[in-house]
């Protein structure tokens, strides 16, 4: 099994990285949350990796953390009605923070806007994976003791979100506006300097 591959970057899109690793150039699926946080092309990239097998294809699948992959592949083994490409999607549409939050707080409306999801497979979801993931409730609950701590990547990430939830934006589109601020701004970025790049 494949789990990480680092090599150059050849080439991105919002759905593809193609990663040369001694002479090979391999195909990558990946989230767009992934690929906002990709290297330029040509530089030296780092991708957690998933290998699905189908009697006709064999397909991988990069993410920036392994935390993401692990999260897909709850997603793939554990949901049923969720492949592959619409686990993709999900990561595409919300952060991990948020995802794991949403299914925290049992939020099915904020899951069921992830392209391909519907009410009543975000319910299952919801059922499927709550006991299972490590939560970082960035828009619900708080955490339970026991569950491992929210890396502060989460804690800023969450805590941008929850502040332009609070002035009114939706979810899915505050989530979004942080993960491009702290693209525009790096992993440095403080919480503060997240919302004034979010809100600009």
């Amino acid at each position: 099994m494949i789990t990480r591959i680092s090599g150059t970057l050849l080439g991105a899109t919002p759905l593809h990285a193609i990663v040369e690793i001694g002479g090979l150039a391999y195909e990558v699926n990946i989230p767009v949350t992934t690929a906002e946080r990709l290297p330029q092309v040509g530089q030296q990239a780092r991708l957690h990796t998933l290998v699905v097998y189908r009697e006709d294809s064999q397909t991988m699948y990069g993410f920036t953390t392994e935390d993401e992959r692990d999260f897909f592949r709850l997603l793939v083994e554990k949901v049923s009605g969720i492949g592959p490409k619409t686990a993709l999607s999900v990561l595409s549409k919300l952060s991990l923070p948020v995802l794991h939050g949403a299914i925290a707080a049992g939020d099915v409306g904020l899951l069921a806007k992830c392209p391909g999801i519907g009410k009543k497979t975000a319910e299952r979801l919801v059922m499927e994976l709550r006991d299972k993931i490590g939560v970082t409730a960035p828009l619900a609950v708080a955490a339970k003791p026991g569950d491992p701590a929210p890396s502060p990547a989460d804690n800023k990430i969450r805590d941008a979100v929850l502040a332009l939830v609070a002035l009114g934006y939706k979810a899915a589109d505050a989530d979004k506006s942080v993960r491009q601020a702290l693209v525009a701004l790096g992993p440095t970025a403080t919480t503060e300097a997240l919302i004034k790049k979010a809100l600009a």
